[in-house]
C-alpha cells in the first residue's frame, strides 16, 4: 500500500458504539498528544444505533485531524475494518474507546521504530491511571500482573514475541492489506486473532514498554465478569482457526476455578463429617496464593485497592475459566463451528 507524500506516517483507529463520556474522554486525551498533527489521523468506526454518538463528537472535528465511519449497528471488527480504509497512514495503531492516550504515546512510538525500523507489528501496555476508581485500578492490577495473568499481556519475554491487543495494537498498511484485515467473522478475540494470522505471514512484532495507554475497561464486577467471559469464550474458536495456538496458560483460569471451588467443598466434608483438618490443606494453598497477591497489590496500590483484587482475580478468572469450558463443549464436543452467543 503506498501512501502520498504529505499522507500522516500514524492511523489512530478505534471502534465506537454508545458510551458518549468514554469517548469523549478518549478524544479529549487525544487533543494533548505531543506529536504535529500532520504526522497523524483519527479514525472512529462508529456502529450507534440512531446515529446519536456523532453529533456530541462534533466539537473534536474541528479540534483533531478525525473522520468518522458510520454505519448502524457495525459490528466491532467490521467497525475497525471500515475505519481503516478510510486511513492513508503508514502505520495502523487500533485502539480501544475506554482508553486514555497519555501526551508523549506518539512519541514513544515514533522513537522507537526509528531505532528499529524492520518492525512491522507493535503494541504497548495498559495501565492505571492515579484519577481511576479502586475498582479499575484492581481490574487492571488483576489484568496485568505476572502474579495474576503470568505477563501474556507483555513483559520483558515478550519484547520480540508480542502478539499485540486491540487496545493498544500497530502495524504497517502494507501488513494491514496483506491479510486483508480484522476477520468479520470473530465477534471476539478479532485481535489476537490478527496477531495470529500477521505473525503467521512474517510480521516482526515487538513489545514497546513505553507506549502504554491508560485502560479504563469496565466500571462494575458485573460488566468486568461478562468481558472476560467473552475473552475466554473465544479461546476455543481461536484455537480451531489457528491450530497449535492454545497453551497450558489458556487452562489455568478454569483450574483455579475448579480449584477453588473443589477445595472449600474437600475442606467442608473433610472437617464437619471426616473431623480431619487435614482436608483444608487443599484450600489453604489457593489462601497462600490470594495472600501473595494481596500483599502484592498492598505493596503498590494500598490497601483499599488491595482488598479489591482479591474480588477482580477471582472475577476474572472464573469468567474466563467459565466461558473457555463453555465454549470448548459447544466446539469441539458438540461440533458447533460458530460456538455459544457472544
Amino acid at each position: 500500500m503506498a501512501q502520498a507524500a504529505d499522507s500522516p506516517k500514524y492511523a489512530l483507529i478505534s471502534p465506537t458504539f454508545k458510551r458518549p463520556d468514554e469517548v469523549t474522554e478518549f478524544l479529549q486525551s487525544l487533543t494533548a498528544l505531543d506529536f504535529p498533527k500532520s504526522g497523524y489521523e483519527i479514525i472512529l468506526g462508529d456502529g450507534t444505533p440512531g446515529d446519536t454518538l456523532r453529533p456530541e463528537l462534533a466539537p473534536y472535528l474541528d479540534q483533531l485531524p478525525l473522520q468518522i465511519y458510520y454505519e448502524e449497528f457495525l459490528p466491532v471488527s467490521d467497525a475497525r475494518n471500515c475505519a481503516a480504509s478510510l486511513a492513508t497512514a503508514q502505520y495502523f495503531i487500533f485502539l480501544d474507546s475506554d482508553c486514555i492516550i497519555p501526551p508523549g504515546y506518539l512519541r514513544a512510538i515514533d522513537a522507537f521504530l526509528e531505532a528499529h525500523p524492520d518492525t512491522t507489528l507493535f503494541g504497548g501496555p495498559d495501565a492505571a491511571s492515579a484519577d481511576f476508581t479502586d475498582l479499575q485500578k484492581a481490574i487492571n492490577f488483576s489484568m496485568t500482573s505476572f502474579l495474576t495473568t503470568g505477563g501474556i499481556r507483555g513483559g520483558k519475554s515478550t519484547l520480540t514475541s508480542y502478539q499485540p491487543r486491540g487496545f493498544n495494537m500497530g502495524m504497517s498498511a502494507e501488513l494491514f492489506s496483506t491479510v486483508g484485515g480484522y476477520d468479520e467473522n470473530f465477534v471476539c478475540g478479532e485481535d489476537v486473532e490478527l496477531s495470529l494470522r500477521l505473525q503467521k505471514v512474517g510480521a516482526i512484532s515487538r513489545f514497546i514498554p513505553e507506549a502504554y495507554v491508560y485502560h479504563k475497561r469496565r466500571a462494575t464486577l458485573k460488566q468486568f465478569r461478562r468481558q472476560v467471559f467473552r475473552f475466554g469464550a473465544a479461546r476455543p474458536l481461536l484455537a480451531k482457526a489457528h491450530p497449535g495456538n492454545l497453551k497450558l496458560t489458556h487452562l489455568f483460569p478454569l483450574v483455579f476455578t475448579l480449584y477453588r471451588y473443589l477445595t472449600v467443598i474437600f475442606a467442608v466434608l473433610g472437617i464437619f463429617y471426616f473431623h480431619d483438618s487435614l482436608f483444608a490443606i487443599p484450600f489453604a494453598l489457593y489462601v497462600f496464593y490470594m495472600f501473595a497477591v494481596f500483599l502484592t497489590t498492598l505493596r503498590h496500590e494500598g490497601l483499599a485497592v488491595a482488598l479489591r483484587v482479591v474480588q477482580t482475580t477471582n472475577t476474572m478468572n472464573e469468567g474466563y475459566g467459565i466461558g473457555f469450558l463453555r465454549n470448548f463443549i459447544e466446539v469441539y464436543l458438540k461440533g458447533n463451528p460458530k460456538g455459544i452467543k457472544l
